[in-house]
């Protein structure tokens, strides 16, 4: 696939350059709490305004349903990105309209128009193939003849979207550094990694995770499974759980995996149980044997963290995504915290599959240079593990 060092080298200044980016980026009312994908974003626009082009961007945030909603706005996105570019950023106030076409119109070499949450617009996520065609046309406008397209959004790039596949279709089409890192990265864990291999997976529901698991199970040296996935595991060993997350439609299908990997998949051992859903809740660490009726999971125990730590500190290769509990609750974060530290300590090639666990190093405060790579794309991180076809690199490769 063609890259953003072959489009710099055919020399952007003057050019307009669409650039789809991934600045979906939690947020508590206005205030963003998690600007990782923000400054991921930053190398990019800045070789491009660096070079003289003139950058549109587009990018999504949260799912608002084809309209205009307020809540999802970009303003606190363009004021971020204020700060953190060496350039001036105008937000337009719509995806493709008149505030668009006139702010495009406005820029001079080296300056930034970011349009407004692309998913204001319903042909975005359409699935009639003309209506997202029909966006792709007027983004492809709105840089006009002589324009170019990069793509650096990989956290959407499993999406077969109007600013992620169709654009890439209409105009000279290139990979930005970011995605070219990520499908690195991952090309690597699907390949030959070094040995011991081990995944760490957490988070909520098995369902989510079942594709992934089943390929990588022939491939890892240990699975260690954490979050509210892990009861439905234990489920299927028999025991008890409590009012814990569990999906009763997936102990079987629990029950056939553990046959089926041997010792490789590591349940915990302990866990930290609450009498409610709360911060303030009445708390416990008790053998997973022991969970209580009326009470549920929340973390990962210590006895379990210190053995999933000691795999780690043996691991070569790592692989994390999911956290190990409700981490944003001060009482049930220490399963995460441990574990992640204890990938940091280790000597391993570490990659973290985005989504929760890279917001939980961030928000843990934990040091980011600690692991080998962060992605930003969780979802499309997952799906290349699982051997699918990522629709927005394929285009890419197309190109």
């Amino acid at each position: 696939m063609k890259t953003l060092d072959d489009l710099l080298a055919e020399g952007v200044s003057g050019r307009r350059v669409l650039l789809r980016a991934d600045l979906n980026v939690p947020l508590d009312g206005d205030r963003i709490t998690d600007d990782g994908r923000i400054r991921a974003s930053v190398p990019t626009i800045g070789k491009l305004t660096g070079a003289g082009a003139r950058v549109v961007v587009t990018a999504h945030l949260g799912r608002p349903k084809g309209v205009p909603d307020e809540k999802y706005s970009l303003g606190p996105v363009a004021a971020r990105l204020n700060e953190l570019v060496d350039a001036t950023v105008t937000l337009a106030a719509d995806v493709v309209g008149d505030s668009a076409r006139s702010t495009v119109d406005g820029l001079a070499d080296g300056e930034v128009a970011l349009l407004e949450n692309i998913r204001f617009d319903p042909r975005e996520t359409s699935k009639d193939e003309a209506e997202r065609a029909a966006l792709a046309g007027d983004l492809a406008a709105l840089v006009g003849d002589g324009g170019a397209f990069v793509s650096d959004g990989f956290g959407v790039v499993h999406r077969k979207q109007a600013s992620v596949y169709d654009v890439a279709r209409l105009l000279p089409a290139y990979a930005g550094g970011l995605v070219l890192a990520e499908v690195e990265v991952l090309r690597k864990l699907a390949g030959s990694p070094d040995r011991p291999y081990v995944v760490v997976l957490g988070g909520s529901k098995v369902s989510d995770k079942l594709a992934v698991i089943e390929s990588l199970l022939p491939k890892v040296d240990r699975l260690l499974v954490g979050g509210g996935m892990c009861f439905t595991f234990l489920a299927a060993q028999g025991l008890e759980v409590g009012r814990s997350l569990l999906e009763k439609d997936m102990i079987d299908t629990c029950g056939r995996l553990l046959g089926e990997a041997g010792n490789k998949i590591l349940l915990p051992k302990d866990v930290v149980i609450a009498d409610r859903f709360d911060a303030a809740a009445t708390t416990e660490t008790v053998p997973v044997k022991e969970i209580r009726d009326e009470w549920l999971g929340l973390d990962i125990g210590p006895e379990t963290a210190t053995k999933y730590g000691t795999v780690l500190s043996n691991a070569a290769t790592v692989f994390w995504n999911g956290p190990m509990g409700v981490f944003e609750m001060a009482p049930f974060a220490e399963g995460t915290r441990a574990v992640a530290r204890s990938i940091v300590d280790s000597k391993a090639y570490s990659v973290v599959g985005g989504g929760d666990s890279a917001a939980a190093v961030r928000a843990l405060g934990l040091p980011e240079d600690g692991f080998s790579h962060i992605s930003t794309g969780g979802g499309a991180s997952l799906e290349y593990l699982e051997g699918k076809d990522l629709p927005g690199i394929a285009v890419l490769e197309k190109s």
